[in-house]
């Protein structure tokens, strides 16, 4: 099996599959009611040993010495039994289908209580109180939202995430977390956190969902009818927030902020320092309960010094655990003097004094390797990061790297964020540490740290690289070698869990200018966002800085590559003539070079790009050359790849019996292959082919032909839903329904309307916008066939205004042409002339001679 991108020419379209592992969170379809739990009759568990005793005496009496005759009545007598408790345990009324309960896999991205957790019984007791007068509430009201807000250190984040465990089991839907990083100077925009939810939730966003409103939107309608757990941790603002808080009563949001947001309808709860015995606590079961017996007063100096702020305490706790010979006495010591000195100087305002003196006394003990780590860490501009890097900051190996990463936790300095989508632990710093640290490695040396960095990013483009070759093997070499499934989900699960990380990273080798490791991140990171179809502003980012890495170092060969990747996303997002100038300049650059399969694959993708616009004579001379070209490269995956989508252009010029040819030579070998995402994809290419065809059968008069024609259609684009369906692909099955909805065999017009009907749901579940206009378009379709023509007018009309709100000329004109084809088929000619001429001057606009030609055909019948 391997991954690939499929390649309808749909502006705003979804690509490349994201193999769904057992364990992956399942979308709600939007034409299936809420999922239910199964009644169990009181009855089951005795029909069931009921039917386990008649199997036992079945085969028992298989062996008995009794007449045939007693024999066959046995086994008869056991099957009627099996089938009454079959009847029995059965619902009577049977499911509407449904995939998977997302109860049952629902996602949990909530962080781990910190293992030292103390105090706060009152503040969780006020929670419990809130909680649970909302579930005991009967009308209707918006969600719960919780704000706690409170200085730096305080515990905010660590009260959020040990309540959260407290409340699992009420939000059967799943948990979900971000942190904001309000407090880090560059706060998340809340479009990347709607991103990262609605792909926990299992939407696919295979197609740009826009801006924050379309974000809003597709996040009110994922969490309707579910019971989520949200948690936002370090808010820098009202409207930071605002957007992430869903309607739905069931969901609850827990913030927390320095400041209070002021947020409507919201419970604003002050969390305020440890009382003296809360700190003395914390400090016993760090330090150990026997040292604070011995000097309590010394215990209660330390809290006293550290302003009794949690993570103050915790910093000091922490270094005395790991320096067993040190006294309280001796700790609160060396912290008043600390605090004298700091008294002394001024200081950004940034970390309180009381977290800086504790801060610089265990760092002071530090070791050297770990101090410097802790500065290094701090250097980096990602959110977490995994514990391989730390090896590599320290250029040591990884078990090493990762013991004095522990070090640094268990001086409470660093801390742990949790597991990722991979099963891999993270850990971070928190944000006041992180402004400590990065005092002293302004004094690092740049040599040093500079060569620190690029082991780091170095790394990450080796593993960046390996999960883009495993997930689209074909992107990086001619023929591209078999990934396995396991592989593909890793890659997609790994670019999740590092996409924040790998973007700032990017941006850091930029700052330093190491423009080889900043095309390399970028190339990785834009197959793996083309291969899955996501992440569209970051994709465009990347794709930005990997054509200026490929400029700055005079590599005209990396430049071409990062020009077709640019061009991937221009034309995903619907800027088609940007996409299509950065493939003519990459085609040109690879003639240049003698890279004859990468100038296949720029030809390819111009190809593509005057298809979208509605260019079918140019773009098919680009096509048919890229397929020679591919043919002479022995790549067979990418040749019939191409000649799917000449296929596909072939019948939108009407000529269905050279694209049937087409797509059967594809699917030979993508069958050959064992690829079973490209055979779906061809099959149906191929069912639309095959209506076609039937549809001419039928204006022929050979109704037999056309009736065994309708036939081989559905059965194709049913073998294609059903595979997808399998695979989870949402977006791919609503594409079959949409074409079964298209077949026009007239003995099933109400069925193929329920078709269309159920891919809009669909689509617009899955927030495709430009698919819920070409669904219109379906829908118009189908009316029109069933007589309904005031209807089919409406929908038409709406897909008329919605490609022209997308800006995409060509499918507005064909929506045009459509409806003026159903008024002149339902003899209402002078109603069809006015779109018909809408249509015909796009298409002369356009300079497309076959839609030209179609629309003067029915002009001509219509004012005549």
């Amino acid at each position: 099996m391997t991954g690939q991108p499929p390649d309808k020419p749909e502006p705003r379209r979804a690509d490349t599959p994201e193999p769904r592992r057992a364990d992956t969170p399942e979308p709600r379809r939007a034409d299936t009611p809420e999922p239910r739990r199964r009644r169990v009759p009181v009855a089951a568990p005795v029909a069931a040993g009921l039917a386990a005793a008649a199997a036992s005496i079945l085969a028992a009496s298989l062996e008995w010495d009794i007449p045939p005759i007693a024999k066959i009545g046995v086994t008869a007598g056991a099957a009627i039994l099996v089938g009454l408790t079959t009847w029995a345990t059965t619902e009577s009324k049977p499911k509407a289908h449904t995939r998977a309960d997302p109860a049952s896999r629902a996602p949990d991205q909530w962080p781990p209580v910190p293992e030292h957790f103390t105090g706060r019984t009152e503040a969780l007791a006020e929670l419990r109180e809130v909680f649970a007068a909302r579930r005991k509430a009967s009308d209707v009201v918006p969600p719960l939202v919780v704000s706690v807000y409170g200085r730096g250190g305080v515990g905010k984040s660590a009260l959020m995430a040990r309540f959260g465990q407290e409340v699992a089991g009420w939000f059967p839907d799943g948990r979900l977390h971000a942190d904001l990083r309000g407090g880090a100077g560059a706060p998340v925009r809340p479009e990347e956190v709607l991103i990262g939810f609605l792909r926990a939730l299992g939407v696919r966003l295979t197609t740009d969902p826009g801006g924050l409103d379309e974000l809003r939107r597709l996040w009110l309608t994922w969490t309707k009818g579910r019971r989520i757990l949200i948690g936002l941790d370090n808010a820098h603002s009202a409207e930071q927030v605002k957007p992430l808080i869903p309607a739905e009563p069931g969901c609850a949001v827990l913030v927390t902020s320095r400041q209070p947001l002021f947020l409507n309808a919201t419970r604003d709860t002050r969390l305020g320092v440890f009382s003296e015995a809360q700190g003395v606590e914390l400090l016993a079961r760090l330090a150990g309960s026997a040292r604070v017996v011995d000097d309590l007063d010394a215990a209660k100096e330390i809290v006293r010094l550290c302003d009794r702020l949690p993570l103050a305490i915790g910093i000091c706790g922490g270094r005395l655990a790991t320096r067993e010979q040190w006294t309280l006495r001796e700790m609160a010591g060396r912290l008043a003097d600390e605090r004298r000195i700091l008294d002394q100087l001024e200081l950004a305002p940034t970390v309180d004094k009381s977290v800086r003196a504790s801060v610089q006394l265990s760092y002071d003990d530090c070791t050297g390797m770990q101090r410097r780590l802790l500065r290094l860490l701090s250097a980096l501009t990602v959110p977490d990061v995994p514990g391989w890097v730390a090896g590599e900051l320290l250029d040591i190996s990884v078990l090493d790297g990762a013991d004095q990463l522990e070090a640094l936790i268990d001086a409470q300095l660093a801390e742990c964020s949790g597991t990722d989508q991979t099963g891999t632990m993270r850990y971070r710093l928190h944000d006041l540490v992180r402004v400590f640290a990065a005092e002293p490695a302004a004094e690092e040396d740049e040599g040093r740290r500079r060569d620190a960095v690029e082991r780091v990013l170095s790394g990450y483009r080796r593993r960046a690289e390996a999960a883009a070759q495993d997930r689209w093997p074909q992107d990086w070499s001619r023929g591209g070698r078999r990934s396995s499934a396991e592989g593909q989900v890793h890659a997609g699960d790994w670019l999740n869990a590092e996409r924040l990380s790998l973007v700032a990273l990017a941006g850091l080798a930029r700052e330093y200018e190491l423009w080889e490791l900043t095309w390399g991140l970028a190339r990785a990171f834009c197959s793996l966002c083309h291969s899955l179809r996501a992440y569209w502003a970051d994709w465009r980012q990347v794709a930005e800085l990997g054509c200026e890495a490929a400029l700055r170092s005079g590599d005209r060969r990396a430049l071409a590559i990062s020009l077709l990747d640019r061009a991937a996303v221009q034309g995903g997002i619907g800027a088609h003539e940007l996409g299509r100038a950065d493939a003519e300049r990459a085609l040109e650059l690879f003639t240049e070079l003698g890279e004859t399969w990468w100038a296949a694959r720029a030809r390819r993708a111009i190809g593509m790009a005057l298809f979208s616009d509605g260019h079918l004579d140019r773009a098919q001379e680009h096509l048919t050359g890229a397929i020679a070209a591919f043919r002479a490269e022995d790549d067979q995956w990418w040749m019939a790849r191409t000649q799917r989508n000449l296929a596909e252009l072939r019948l939108a010029e009407r000529r269905p019996e050279e694209a049937r040819e087409l797509l059967e030579d594809s699917l030979a070998v993508f069958e050959r292959s064992g690829n079973r995402y490209s055979e779906a994809q061809t099959l149906r290419a191929y069912g639309e082919v095959l209506a076609a065809q039937a549809r001419g059968l039928r204006r022929d008069g050979e109704h037999r032909a056309a009736l065994d024609g309708f036939t081989r259609a559905g059965h194709s684009l049913s073998r294609a839903a059903e595979m997808f369906r399998q695979r989870g692909e949402l977006w791919e099955e609503a594409r079959c329904l949409r074409a079964a909805g298209e077949v026009g065999d007239p003995a099933n017009g109400l069925r193929e309307l329920e078709f269309v009907r159920r891919a809009e749901d669909i689509l617009a579940a899955l927030g495709d916008s430009w698919g819920v206009a070409r669904t219109a378009l379906s829908a118009g379709r189908a009316l029109a066939r069933l007589g309904r023509i005031e209807e089919s007018e409406r929908e038409l009309r709406r897909a008329v205004e919605a490609f022209q709100e997308l800006d995409d000329r060509w499918w507005m004109a064909l929506s045009l042409r459509h409806l003026g084809e159903a008024h002149l088929d339902a003899g209402g000619a002078r109603a069809a002339v006015g779109p018909l001429r809408e249509a015909r001057e796009i298409y002369r606009s356009l300079g497309n001679e076959a839609g030209m030609r179609r629309t003067l055909e029915l002009l001509r019948r219509a004012e005549t």
